[in-house]
């Protein structure tokens, strides 16, 4: 794979901006948008870009900060599920917590917000504070948006208890979008301000990139990626106005920057920021090596989320609006549904053999997988490209009868379908090769299918989609639902 992005020098010079910022105050609250593990998007747009740079980046920093965790009781209310990875965002909240302390970090708390005596929200809290886990409830913020006095007040942000933090830096993260996490970190700055602390506020998000133009491929495949939120890139009119620079923000952020601004100023006694993008220590447009292949990657990108969107529409997950919004940036940047390699040669192998069909691009092979009366496609279009890589040829098995047969005849005895999936011929693959090299020489090539595109012709689901997610493999599906695969 091509690199487009310097990583090693994006850690080094945005952990310096950050310690730069938060030198400018007794303690600066960083809201951090987006992933703060595993930013797998930024590393499909920006091929070079490591999943885990944020979290090795703040690495550098970790003696200086800590952590607290935002969740909107709505969306434990709701059961609202991260799609990429089909957990619940409460779920998601521990398993962040569980990932911070094995880096070491320290998490100061979980920030319950908008709570309203929620049953299941109660649980949950109950469920933290068992485990060991602080909690905070924040309530609706009286005279929020408009009313500045009431909320810099003591019924505004004053009626929110105040989290007790200790280092000079706090991160305030959360598992997805709309959880509270600017609204923690003015309620903290208001309490700090009001005990003499010197807080300040400022914003890590790593999209749009504010110093690459509005229409540039990596900045409408973030529109792509927050289709279902309506996020739009504009060029902030602040920044624009105050230093004759076009920077690129988002209408959210744009639209909140005025009563943001004036909630600062009554809480610190002056103007902290001029403009959203003042705001933000995002520095990911300074390390682009590569402007062709990081434009390709995007591009790419925004077709996986045309498909992503296109089944949520049909699983009845969206409303159409959201695939019709990417479908118009495809349209913008002159692609189509076709433009991924691997679409056409699943489609065609599909029509051919009337079957359920996976393709996937190994290097620069085009490998396929139909179902069988034995595999689903993804497991047989994995075991054709592990194949491919060790150079085994087609007419060999790599799973024994001896390891199939009881995993089929309990498949049948549970009722659970007729054909193994791709987490099943993964582990019977392990059992295997335990006795036979040759199939431990094919599993261990299995890392190497990382990043690559795979399209199959219906919508994969469960396991399957589970374990090609895993793999990190780039699946997009034609949005056909069918059954018994």
């Amino acid at each position: 794979m091509k690199k487009g992005f310097d990583n090693k020098k994006y850690v080094k010079i945005q952990s310096e901006k950050i310690r730069e910022r938060f030198k400018l105050f007794d303690k600066l609250y960083l809201e951090v948008g987006g992933k703060l593990f595993d930013d797998s998007h930024a590393s499909r747009v920006l091929p070079g870009f490591l999943s885990d740079s944020k979290i090795n980046m703040f690495q550098e920093l970790k003696n200086d900060l800590e952590i607290i965790y935002c969740i909107n009781a709505g969306d434990i209310e709701k059961n609202k599920t991260r799609g990429e990875y089909g957990i619940t965002y409460d779920d998601e909240v521990i398993k962040l917590i569980n990932l911070s302390n094995e880096k070491g970090f320290s998490v100061n708390s979980v920030v319950i917000t908008l709570y309203n005596n929620q049953i299941s929200v109660d649980k949950f809290i109950n469920k933290l504070n068992r485990n060991g886990v602080k909690t905070y409830i924040h309530r609706f913020t009286k005279g929020y948006p408009t009313d500045v006095d009431t909320i810099v007040s003591e019924e505004g942000y004053g009626a929110n208890p105040y989290i007790e933090t200790t280092k000079p830096l706090v991160l305030v993260n959360a598992p997805g979008p709309g959880s509270g996490k600017l609204a923690t970190c003015l309620s903290q700055i208001y309490h700090e301000n009001k005990r003499g602390v010197n807080a300040g506020y400022a914003k890590f998000e790593t999209f749009p990139v504010w110093n690459l133009p509005l229409k540039h491929p990596v900045n409408l495949a973030y529109e792509a990626a927050t289709a279902d939120l309506e996020d739009v890139n504009m060029i902030d009119p602040f920044h624009l106005e105050k230093y004759n620079i076009q920077a690129i923000n988002y209408n959210r952020d744009i639209e909140l920057f005025p009563v943001l601004k004036a909630i600062l100023n009554k809480v610190t006694g002056e103007d902290v920021y001029y403009s959203p993008t003042d705001m933000g220590v995002n520095m990911v447009g300074f390390c682009i090596t590569d402007e062709d292949v990081v434009e390709e990657a995007s591009k790419k990108e925004i077709v996986r989320r045309y498909y992503d969107e296109l089944n949520n529409y049909k699983l009845g997950i969206r409303d159409k609006e959201a695939y019709k919004k990417v479908k118009l940036l495809m349209n913008e940047l002159d692609i189509d549904e076709n433009y991924l390699d691997v679409i056409k040669p699943a489609l065609d192998k599909s029509k051919k053999e009337n079957l359920p069909v996976v393709s996937m691009k190994v290097n620069k092979k085009i490998i396929t997988g139909k179902q069988t009366e034995l595999l689903t496609p993804p497991a047989s279009v994995v075991l054709n490209a592990i194949k491919y890589l060790s150079k085994i040829p087609d007419d060999i098995d790599l799973l024994s009868p001896n390891v199939l047969e009881p995993m089929l005849k309990l498949k049948k005895d549970l009722n659970d379908g007729v054909r193994l999936s791709l987490p099943e011929v993964l582990t019977a693959l392990s059992i295997c090769s335990t006795t036979n090299p040759i199939i431990e020489k094919a599993l261990s090539e299995i890392t190497k299918l990382a990043g690559a595109d795979a399209h199959a012709t219906y919508i994969v689901m469960d396991g399957d989609k589970r374990s090609l997610k895993k793999l990190k493999i780039n699946l997009t599906c034609e949005s056909e639902y069918i059954k018994n695969i």
